[in-house]
């Protein structure tokens, strides 16, 4: 783990690989960790560079310290990750509110991308109401008692059976977040809206679904791909929210399939 201060706030990111190799970043969901990713790193490093990091207020991250949080203050902060790295271009992965943050980057700073991949989420993720709502309990009730409800949404029934304290250890790592910043980034998901801008550009883009998702299901890929103009998502069977946790290899190979061919 490493440690880079932004604009007064620590941010805590890992840089992997070797530094000759193309660079792969990767993006976490809300209220997790960049340790979403960890199954995926022996896949990726004989053959790329990675970087991850944890957003404001999760993981090691230390707490937002501003009164709003929007998509590109997140995107800067990974660009200037980035340019620590020395790199001018990169592949991006992200999933959820990470897939917020790569439909920012289409539109902010195309140029420095070799390829997209987003999965499990949507150009608009719910709505302004809901996520007004989650924010108000989150600060009334805090992480720790949120999760017990939140968590289970992420997961598909399959990989609850497979690994019985998923939902447990998810729970611990959500519970040590700081309720704010979580709030913050909930209040800038229900304003966020990308549906009329992510025609027209160039980087190749892949789309990632789950059968089993709640929170983003397959129809809010479709919808998606429809406002991107490219062809149809691909939805992995009895998956839910998190396919990196979920179903590591299935991830994996589409994503080196993806970024190969650039």
């Amino acid at each position: 783990m490493s440690f880079l201060e932004i604009d007064g706030r620590t941010v805590g990111y890992r840089l992997l690989g070797d530094s000759a190799l193309p660079l792969v970043v990767l993006a976490h969901p809300l209220g997790m960790s960049q340790a979403v990713w960890d199954e995926l790193l022996p896949m990726l490093l004989p053959h790329y560079r990675v970087l991850s990091w944890d957003l404001p207020g999760h993981g090691s991250s230390a707490a937002w310290h501003g009164e709003a949080i929007t998509p590109a203050n997140l995107a800067n902060e990974l660009l200037a990750l980035v340019d620590l790295a020395g790199i001018a271009q990169f592949h991006f992965v992200g999933t959820s509110i990470g897939g917020v943050i790569g439909q920012q980057l289409l539109g902010q700073a195309p140029e420095r991308l070799l390829s997209v991949t987003l999965t499990n989420t949507c150009a608009v993720i719910g709505t302004a109401e809901a996520w007004q709502t989650r924010a108000a309990a989150v600060r009334e009730k805090g992480l720790a008692a949120m999760a017990v409800d939140i968590v289970p949404r992420w997961f598909g029934p399959a990989a609850g059976l497979a690994q019985p304290a998923l939902l447990k250890g998810w729970n611990t790592i959500m519970g040590r977040g700081d309720a704010n910043s979580y709030a913050l980034l909930c209040e800038m998901l229900g304003r966020a809206d990308f549906s009329e801008q992510l025609k027209g550009h160039e980087v190749p883009l892949l789309l990632i679904g789950g059968s089993d998702d709640v929170a983003t299901p397959p129809a809010s890929l479709q919808t998606l791909a429809e406002c991107c103009g490219v062809g149809e998502p691909v939805i992995l069977n009895k998956v839910g929210h998190v396919p990196s946790v979920e179903a590591p290899e299935s991830v994996g190979h589409l994503l080196l399939e993806h970024i190969s061919k650039i």
